[in-house]
């Protein structure tokens, strides 16, 4: 039989803290949301603010390139030099978001 707990992802440690100074109404509104998908106010927050840094990291791929630097950029793209060892480490790395 298949309980809530099962259900859980695994636990994680938690061995860091996080101090945030808040206007009194920005607390309750942050509380009221949390208590509407019943979560803790911490659940709630660091659920929240750890969804808004994978987006932030994410979305800071764009970039605007003139004709010339975007068809030189796509040659690029096209015919990658062959990856060296820091390559080939960096790409072994687990990404900030799933530590």
């Amino acid at each position: 039989m298949t309980t809530a707990a099962d259900k859980r992802a695994p636990r994680v440690e938690r061995d860091a803290t996080i101090h945030i100074r808040a206007p009194r109404q920005t607390k309750e509104l942050i509380e009221a949301a949390a208590s509407s998908v019943g979560k803790s106010l911490s659940e709630f927050t660091l659920e929240t603010a750890r969804r808004h840094a994978v987006n932030v990291l994410l979305d800071q791929r764009l970039f605007v390139l003139e004709s010339e630097q975007h068809a030189a950029f796509m040659q690029a793209l096209d015919n990658p030099p062959p990856a060296g060892p820091k390559l080939k480490a960096l790409m072994k790395r687990r990404p900030l978001w799933q530590k």
